[in-house]
Order: C-alpha cells, then sequence, then structure tokens
C-alpha cells in the first residue's frame, strides 16, 4: 500500500510518498525559513499563503520521485493539528480534493503523533512501549508509547517550549533566525561551563518543564555584562547546555521509574548535536537503548505523516480530517 502524505502544519510545506509504512520512495520538504527569517519568526497568513502557492508543485514532485503514477496511490494521509489553522487548512483542503479525485481513503493525522512514528520509520528493531520525548519550536512533551494510537502524557513545559527558548535566546543574543540551528553553530567555539544558568524544576511534576526562567537568566546576565564584553559563544553554549541537561536528566528518570529502557526522540530540537550527544552518554551509563531519527525526519516532514496515515488505513482507525490548531497528543 502506497500512501501520499502531505504536511503542512507550519514553515514546511511537504509532501512524501511511503509503501508498507516503512519504505520512503519520496519526501519532498520545501521550507519557508528564508521567507520568515525577516519578521524574526513565523507569520501565519504568509505561511498559509506560502503553502497554497507551492503544494500542488511539491505533490506533483512527490509522485515523479517516488517512481509511480497518482493511479498507484492507494491513500492520503495529511496532518490534521496541531498547528496554525490557516496553513492546516491548506494541506487538507488539498489532501481531500487529492484522495475524491483518485476514489482513495483520507487519514487524519496527528502531527505530534507522527513525531513519534517517525522513530518507527527509521529504525525496523523498535518496540514498543517507550519513553518519547518531543522537542520543538511550540511543543515540550514526555511520556510512554504503548500503541501508535495510545499514549501516556507525563509531563510538557508549564511556559515555553525549548524550541521557543532557543529563538527567543538567539534574538537576544543578536543571531539570526530560526534560532536552534545558529546557536549550535555558534556555541560549538564557546564554553558551555562559562556560566552555570538555572535548570528550573516543577515542584508539582518531576516530568514538567520550565524554560522561561532560564531565557530570563540569559537576559539578565547579557544585561549585566554587556558593558564589560559578552563572550556569545560561552552564553549559547551555556545554555544550550541548560536547556539538554533538563530534557537530558527528566527523561532518563521517566525511563528508570517505569523501567521502560527505550527512548526516541521527535521534533526539530532533536537535531541538536550536543542533546543528541548528551542522550547518548548517559543512555549509556544507565543501559538505556536510544533512538533518534535522521535529521529530515526530525524536523517536519511528510514522510512521518504517511507512514502513520499507512498504519490508521491498515487497522481501520477513525483519524479524523477536520483542522484542529490546538490537537493534544
Amino acid at each position: 500500500m502506497k500512501i501520499l502524505g502531505i504536511e503542512t502544519s507550519c514553515d514546511e510545506t511537504s509532501a512524501a510518498v511511503v509503501s508498507g509504512g516503512k519504505k520512503i520512495l519520496s519526501n519532498i520538504i520545501s521550507s519557508q525559513v528564508d521567507i520568515h527569517r525577516r519578521f524574526g519568526g513565523v507569520v501565519p497568513e504568509i505561511a498559509s499563503r506560502a503553502h497554497l502557492e507551492s503544494i500542488g508543485n511539491i505533490v506533483d514532485i512527490a509522485i515523479q520521485s517516488a517512481g509511480i503514477k497518482v493511479s498507484d496511490v492507494d491513500g492520503v494521509a495529511v496532518t490534521r493539528g496541531p498547528g496554525l489553522i490557516g496553513a492546516l487548512l491548506v494541506g487538507i483542503s488539498f489532501a481531500e480534493a487529492f484522495a475524491e479525485s483518485i476514489k482513495k481513503p483520507l487519514a487524519g493525522v496527528n502531527h505530534l503523533h507522527a513525531h513519534v512514528y517517525a522513530n518507527l520509520l527509521s529504525e525496523d528493531s523498535l518496540k514498543m512501549p517507550f519513553i518519547w520525548l518531543l522537542v520543538s519550536g511550540g511543543h515540550t512533551l514526555l511520556g510512554i508509547a504503548k500503541d501508535i494510537d495510545e499514549y501516556e502524557l507525563l509531563g510538557t513545559t508549564v511556559d515555553d517550549a525549548a524550541g521557543e527558548a532557543f529563538d527567543k535566546v538567539a534574538k537576544l543574543l543578536g543571531l539570526e533566525y530560526p534560532g536552534g540551528p545558529a546557536i549550535q553553530k555558534i556555541a560549538a567555539v564557546g564554553n558551555p561551563s562559562l556560566i552555570n544558568f538555572p535548570r528550573a524544576r516543577v515542584k508539582k511534576n518531576p516530568y514538567f518543564f520550565s524554560f522561561s526562567g532560564l531565557k530570563t537568566a540569559v537576559l539578565y546576565y547579557v544585561k549585566e555584562n554587556e558593558k564589560s564584553g559578552l563572550d556569545i559563544p560561552s552564553i549559547a553554549a551555556s545554555f544550550q547546555e541548560a536547556v539538554a541537561d533538563v530534557l537530558v536528566s527528566r527523561t532518563i528518570k521517566a525511563s528508570v521509574k517505569y523501567g521502560i529502557n527505550r527512548i526516541i526522540l521527535g521534533g526539530g530540537v532533536a537535531c541538536n548535536s550536543r542533546l543528541r550527544e548528551k542522550f547518548s552518554i548517559d543512555c549509556e551509563k544507565n543501559n538505556i537503548e536510544l533512538f533518534i531519527p535522521p535529521l529530515d525526519l526530525c524536523t517536519d516532514n511528510a514522510a512521518m505523516v504517511a507512514g502513520l496515515g499507512f498504519e490508521i488505513i491498515r487497522r481501520g482507525l477513525n483519524g479524523g480530517f477536520r483542522a484542529d490548531p490546538n490537537l493534544k497528543i
């Protein structure tokens, strides 16, 4: 069964063809980063218009790159949320029309579930249950996956998401958007031990996250030291280290607590090299298996949508395909 996946939840227009829920035949991603960079973040109306302008062409390229014809598509999967409502509606409207035109089933996919599935797409040996951590510009979530449609949420952020904190701190340090790659690049030549930024704890739940205080601590440090000169690489490295410490320690703690020795990562922040390195070191110390998708499956992409869509269609699950910008895990 060959599934066409469509992803338009934020600022990537993506289409992919996946066979049997596992084999990626194509995965085309068109990023809008250059469009939004001058605004310092994603502008929803501009993102929606950019999706509208490019989605037809991206789907055509995905089908051609997969080496198939439109008539070979056995089903369509589309992200229904969470995300920007206008952007979601572009993808869903296109997917509905496409599925109806070829008289094939349509599956609505939870974007967060798809990020978890990206690990199953890239690693045949991965078995459920496992501990999952999703970290992106809009989400920081930690939980247990028991099946593709059965998730237990252990913790989330009470304020900024990890990726959001990266963007805000990058802007504070005079770095370009998006903040994650910019901070990672300059932090490579900095000293991560220069500043002991806070690692916030949330008293009511040991698996919750908070990054607002860390962001404020960076702001105060910059204000207090800007006259004497700022070591921007080391500030970035120290901030990055604080974020990685919190994400790794909470996830390892959950793995040990629940006796599940498999951890998976997902979301754009999972591309961060220092985060991946710290997870590798700490998981090895605790005899925990670690699974991280390749970089192109960490960021928003349609292959993970198509893969999960295959399972939804195959199992006869009710994915639904009405847009829901606030869809939960």
